[in-house]
Parts: C-alpha cells; sequence; structure tokens
C-alpha cells in the first residue's frame, strides 16, 4: 500500500479495502485522518479482481469485530449481525430489473466516477459487502475511485459527504450508504443520464435488504419519492397520469424528491448549487433541502428503473444523536422550511407543531445563495413538480372576531389584543383574520393574519398546561398575549368547527383565560386561577 508522502495513515483509519497491485499502481490517499481515498491509475480487468481479493485477508478482517457468544445480534446495528457476517462479502444476488432493462445499450465513452460511501461505526461485513458489490458488478473503466469517509469525529453525515465530494477528481459523483448491495449494470444508466445533462440528479430504484436474514427482495418500479407537510419522506405511487404517459417501463420517473443516501450528480453542478447544507446536523433533512434545491434552481430530479441498489432499512438509528434523533431533524427540517418552502412553511408548522421555538441557527449564507442562484418560488415547486401535495386546508373564512366594538387585533407581529373596531374608511389589516381548519390535524383551528403572507399561525390545540383537563385546548400563538376581558368574538360563519371546542382555562403568562365555544360565538373570559 503507497501512501501520500507525510501523510501518513493513522492504523486505526487505514483504508480498509486497499486495491494493491504493482501491475496497475494504485495507490491508497489518506486525504485527511477521516476520509480515505483508495484511487486505481489504471482499473484491474475482470481476471486481475480475483488476484486482487485475493491479498486481502478478509477472515482477519472481520473476526476482530465479530460476535461474541450470547451478544444480541441487533443491539449495536439495529440489523443481524450475525446473519450479515455468515453471508459472506460476495454473494449473488438476483437481477431484479425489468426484462428490458438487459437490452439496453449505453455510451462507450462514459466518464469514470468517484464513488463517495460515508459510513459510522458500519458493520465490516455490510461495509465490505457493499465495496465489493461495487468492484464486481461495474464497468472497470467507470469507477475513478472509491472514496470511504470514516465518521468517528464530530463532522457527522451531511458534513461527511462534502468532505468526500471535496477529495473526489472524477467530474461525476456517486454517493452511497454503507449498507447496500449494488445489482446488475446499477451504473451505467445513472452515468448516461448525467452525461446527457449535467444538472440531472438520478437514484436508483432502492431495493429492500431483510434487516433480519438479508434477503434480497425487489422494490416496485412504479413508486417515486414523496412526502407530507411534515416534512415525512414516504414512497408513493407514481400519478395515474404520468404512469399512463410512460410507455417504456425503462423510461426514468420524474420524482419530487430523492430518498437521500444514494444518488449520481454531475460534481460541478453539486458545486454550483451549494453542496449541503452543512449547519445541519448527522441525518434527516438534508433529502428535502437538496431536492427543494436542485428543482428549485433549475435542475431535475430522476429514478432510473433499470438501476438498482439493495439498502439495509433498518427500524431505528444504531448510532446517538448528541440532541435526540427528534430535534435533530426537526432542526433540519426547519432549515429545509425556512430557507425554500417561503409561505408554506406555515403548513409545515402547523403539520409538526413542536418545531415552533426550537433553534435552527443561522440561515442567512443559505439564504444568500438562493438570492444569487435565482432560484423558482415553492408555489413554482408546487405547480411544476409536486401538484399532488394539497394544500391542508378545506376551507378559509376572512373576518372580523369581535364582541361589541371591540376587535382582536395584532400590534405588529409579536403582540395581540382587543381593540375598537374599525370600519370606515376601510377595516384596519391588522384586524382582518384568516380562519382555516388543518386536514393533518383535523382537532386544530388555524387564525392568520391576512395581510402577512408570510407568518407563523395562532391555533387552538391540546395543552398540557390547562386546569380543566376535558378535551382541553389551548390558544398557542407566537405573538404575546394582551390581558382580554370578556370578550365575545363574532364567528358564527365557523359555527360548525367551533361545536367540539369545550370549555377550558389555560394559563397564558400570569393571566388564565377560559375560552369556550358555541354556535353563535367564540368567548374569551378572564378567570381566577385555580377555578
Amino acid at each position: 500500500m503507497v501512501l501520500w508522502p507525510s501523510l501518513p495513515c493513522p492504523s486505526m483509519h487505514h483504508c480498509v479495502f486497499p486495491l494493491t497491485s504493482p501491475v496497475d499502481n494504485p495507490a491508497c490517499v489518506c486525504v485527511c485522518v477521516c476520509v480515505c481515498v483508495c484511487q486505481v491509475t489504471h482499473a484491474p480487468k475482470l481476471e486481475q479482481q480475483g488476484q486482487l481479493f485475493g491479498q486481502f485477508d478478509e477472515k482477519a478482517f472481520l473476526s476482530s469485530k465479530q460476535l461474541k457468544a450470547g451478544e444480541d445480534p441487533y443491539r449495536e446495528h439495529a440489523f443481524n449481525l450475525q446473519e450479515s457476517d455468515r453471508l459472506g462479502s460476495n454473494r449473488t444476488i438476483r437481477d431484479t430489473r425489468h426484462y428490458r432493462c438487459a437490452s439496453m445499450t449505453f455510451d462507450p465513452d462514459l466518464p469514470p466516477t468517484s464513488i463517495i460511501i460515508t459510513f459510522h461505526n458500519e458493520a465490516r461485513s455490510t461495509l465490505l459487502r457493499t465495496i465489493k458489490s461495487v468492484l464486481m458488478r461495474s464497468p472497470p473503466h467507470l469507477i475513478q475511485e472509491i472514496i470511504l469517509v470514516d465518521d468517528f469525529s464530530s463532522d457527522r453525515l451531511i458534513r461527511s459527504r462534502v468532505r468526500g465530494a471535496s477529495a473526489a477528481s472524477a467530474s461525476i459523483l456517486t454517493f452511497l450508504d454503507s449498507h447496500c448491495e449494488v445489482n446488475t449494470d446499477w451504473l451505467q444508466p445513472m452515468i448516461l443520464r448525467v452525461k446527457e445533462d449535467h444538472t440531472r440528479v438520478v437514484s436508483p430504484i432502492i431495493d429492500v435488504i431483510s434487516l433480519d436474514n438479508f434477503a434480497y427482495l425487489a422494490a416496485s418500479a412504479d413508486l417515486r419519492g414523496g412526502f407530507d407537510w411534515s416534512l415525512h419522506f414516504k414512497w408513493e405511487q407514481i400519478p395515474i397520469e404520468q404512469k399512463m404517459a410512460r410507455n417504456d417501463p425503462t423510461q426514468p420517473i420524474r420524482t419530487p424528491v430523492i430518498a437521500g443516501g444514494i444518488f449520481v450528480m454531475d460534481k460541478g453542478w453539486f458545486n454550483h448549487l451549494g453542496q449541503y447544507d452543512t449547519h445541519m446536523d448527522i441525518w434527516g433533512g438534508e433529502n428535502f433541502e437538496l431536492s427543494f434545491r436542485v428543482w428549485m434552481c433549475g435542475g431535475s430530479l430522476e429514478i432510473l428503473p433499470c438501476s438498482r441498489v439493495g439498502h439495509v432499512f433498518r427500524k431505528r438509528h444504531p448510532y446517538d444523536f448528541p440532541e435526540g434523533n427528534a430535534l435533530t431533524y426537526i432542526k433540519n427540517s426547519r432549515r429545509a422550511a425556512e430557507v425554500w418552502m417561503d409561505e408554506y412553511k406555515q403548513y409545515y408548522y402547523a403539520a409538526r407543531p413542536s418545531a415552533q421555538g426550537k433553534a435552527f441557527g443561522s440561515i442567512a449564507d443559505r439564504l444568500a445563495l438562493r438570492r444569487k442562484l435565482n432560484c423558482n418560488s415553492f408555489r413554482w415547486y408546487l405547480e411544476n413538480v409536486y401538484p399532488e401535495l394539497k394544500i391542508p386546508e378545506q376551507e378559509a373564512a376572512y373576518s372580523l372576531l369581535k364582541q361589541g366594538g371591540l376587535c382582536l387585533e395584532s400590534h405588529g407581529t409579536d403582540s395581540l389584543g382587543l381593540a375598537e373596531c374599525k370600519t370606515t374608511p376601510s377595516i384596519p389589516a391588522s384586524q382582518v383574520w384568516r380562519l382555516m381548519k388543518n386536514r393533518n390535524t383535523p382537532h386544530r383551528i388555524l387564525f392568520y393574519l391576512q395581510f402577512l403572507s408570510i407568518t407563523t399561525p395562532s391555533y387552538l390545540d391540546f395543552c398540557s398546561r390547562c386546569r380543566v383537563c376535558h378535551k382541553a385546548l389551548c390558544v398557542q400563538t407566537p405573538m404575546r398575549p394582551a390581558a382580554l376581558h370578556s370578550s365575545c368574538l363574532d364567528a358564527s360563519s365557523w359555527s360548525t368547527y367551533f361545536l367540539f371546542v369545550v370549555r377550558y382555562q389555560c394559563v397564558l403568562g400570569k393571566t388564565v383565560l377560559c375560552l369556550s365555544a358555541t354556535k353563535s360565538c367564540f368567548t374569551v373570559t378572564s378567570a381566577a386561577p385555580g377555578t
């Protein structure tokens, strides 16, 4: 193994699968203590791969991390490590592509790619199987290098991918998770699509590798990536219109979002678009941020049916999140929503109220990037990319909320209270409210100031602080509530929605408010604590 001069690889972070052969003059170059680049100057021929594999002591590599008698095989990695170790590194898997894919031909002058695999305390058998599947099922001339990012540091997955991409020397980047197995001819279709249009970001169909017995299971070829307003990723059926327009099962599938861990992208385009948001932590939400950015800033996302990669989907995360996985995901997804979703972020907060008030860091640099790239609006994204994501409102009403001559009014954007109703010469915008019921959270009535197109709503929600707990609801608002006295707010047009609200009281600061609803009015009254 030849090391880069003056940059010796620490033994604990050596290249786990060095391709060493004097014939092919490879070099294992440690770029830094957590990035190891295995470079092959001249790719080995198929007959030489066996010689290279023969030089690698797989048994010794695996034995140092094997299970001890009585250990739980799921504990450390959230999959059956005993079964993974038993399989070996070069098992045969079924070709799960449509039969027409086998007859596809590819441009002989496809450019090579840098394959970037980021891992964190990965099981050695799954990591090795990932690497060997790449080497055994990829045309050797298309692999410029395999970059293994051993994420033992505080960089974590998102920032480590950026470091791996920076170390890459090829013009096309291929990102893989460390518990995958690539299938027959997986690489050529993706490189071809990116070569034809450098703004395309392409992903394979992701087959399922069982976390229990490691059976390789074919995924449907009629799925694409989607999400709901809480930014929860989901696989969904291709819309019927798109399905009917596809007369060839090998054709690419347009997808609103990608899963995030396995995709191919032009390196120049990756850098032009701002790589990843490196203020996101560890894992989660980065696929939305990247997907929104690609679509809204001039690119496209595709899933290629003739490219298949198996992936071990786990039911829990086998690694620690310093702030907890829920808080980390909220921080990351909130950053994506704040930068890219414009006024539609209100639906994200309505669907994920726990995100309110959670710190997410500065987004000034990402907003500046969006302006620099002259990206489209999120409305454009909904209309042109994901029209199937419906606005989560059944009805909306615009009205005053009043009692006698007093109306609920916003005092700027940070407080609210009661003020004299003003109807001449016109109703002030600070007293016009948009009332909306949310499909995702049907128990909640949302209150929006109409004159603010981008705002966080006040809403009725279940409140654990309420003194009366029978179906208790609480007014949640980012504004500071002023003391409200004996106020009947006229909302007769919304009486059917208010019928479900029962009398309750809730402490807001030092003010205890009692709220109730009838068919004719929505009432806010003062109450003494403890009553």
